[in-house]
C-alpha cells in the first residue's frame, strides 16, 4: 500500500474528503519527523513506538577499492518497535 491508497482508505472509512485525509497523513508524518529530530519518542498504543538512535562511528571498507579503509561517521537513524496489538495481529 502506498500513500495514495492509504489516503483513499482513510477517506472511505472516516467519511472525510481525500484532501482532508491527505492533510491528516501529512500532518502525522511531519509531527513524527519533528519529534524524532528533537530526540523524542512517538508511541501509538497498540501499534508501536518510533524512536531515534545514534549509530556510532565505525570503520568500513571502500567497496570500489577493498584494500582501502574508510571511516563511517556517527549518524542518527529512525527505529520502530512494534506494539503488542500489532505483534499479535501478525502472528495470527
Amino acid at each position: 500500500m502506498n500513500k495514495a491508497k492509504l489516503v483513499e482508505k482513510i477517506s472511505a472509512e472516516t467519511a472525510v474528503s481525500k484532501k482532508q485525509a491527505l492533510d491528516m497523513v501529512d500532518s502525522m508524518v511531519k509531527t513524527i519527523i519533528n519529534e524524532l529530530k528533537a530526540g523524542n519518542e512517538v508511541s501509538i498504543t497498540g501499534f508501536g513506538t518510533f524512536l531515534s538512535r545514534t549509530r556510532h562511528a565505525r570503520g568500513g571498507v571502500n567497496p570500489q577499492k577493498p584494500s582501502e579503509r574508510i571511516r563511517i561517521p556517527e549518524v542518527r537513524v529512525a527505529k520502530f518497535k512494534t506494539g503488542k496489538t500489532l505483534k499479535d495481529a501478525l502472528k495470527k
